[in-house]
């Protein structure tokens, strides 16, 4: 009798109970896996920037670099001004004009038909994208350099110049200098514009406000003071 008396006094979780903890337990997994998808919607955008800045600061480098060489032994400053303006630019150099390595032939130390002796840099618009591409004229054809661009500007001044280049913006603005035709110039500032657009709507889950960077190079054309023009 007394075991029986035993098994009938021990009790469990009723219906109620076990109905109020799932409900509980479930809202508590439905925040949790709100919160992770917030939080990797967010690292996922963090490295979408990153990628972006990553690619158009290698983009720039590249920019700076060789336009820096445009005019190496040639008698101007190498810019061709008909292909050349605010959007894009082309450059040559005779980089080989007085390497006597057995492989150079005369006819290509006479000429700019070398790679990476003319050289074009312009935006390419694709869908829902735009491209900063490299094309060489007598290398490798055209090379896509950084995507996700939202603009790109070339300024051409016959001298250093200081100016404002608004963190969120797409240009500069205030250079101290006037611009110059682009066959006069001797300094070049190269402002490139990254945006990424807003994912969703305002005030929804997840929602990343459109983000905007812009980035400058100074270039100095160094070829340009061995000669007038």
């Amino acid at each position: 009798m007394s075991s029986l008396n035993k098994k009938d006094t021990e009790s469990g979780f009723s219906l109620l109970e076990l109905v109020v903890a799932l409900v509980i337990t479930m809202a508590l997994m439905t925040a949790a896996a709100t919160l992770l998808a917030n939080a990797l919607r967010m690292r996922t955008r963090e490295n979408q920037k990153s990628d972006a800045l990553a690619d158009t600061q290698r983009a720039i480098n590249i920019m700076t670099r060789e336009i820096a060489n445009t005019g190496f032994n040639l008698t101007n400053n190498g810019i061709v001004a008909a292909d050349s303006g605010l959007n894009s630019i082309r450059i040559r150099a005779n980089l080989n004009k007085y390497d006597y390595d057995p492989s150079v032939t005369d006819e290509s130390r006479a000429n700019v038909q070398d790679s990476g002796e003319d050289i074009t840099y312009f935006i390419n618009e694709a869908e829902n994208t735009m491209y900063l591409a490299r094309h060489d004229r007598f290398g490798s054809g055209s090379t896509v350099l950084a995507n996700r661009i939202d603009s790109m500007n070339f300024h051409y001044f016959d001298q250093k110049v200081t100016y404002t280049a608004p963190q969120a913006g797409s240009d500069i603005a205030d250079a101290s200098a006037a611009e110059v035709l682009p066959q006069n110039a001797k300094y070049i500032v190269i402002a490139v514009s990254v945006t990424l657009d807003e994912v969703g709507t305002p005030g929804s889950p997840g929602y990343q406000p459109p983000y905007s960077v812009l980035l400058c190079s100074d270039v100095t054309l160094r070829n340009t003071g061995l000669w007038g023009y």
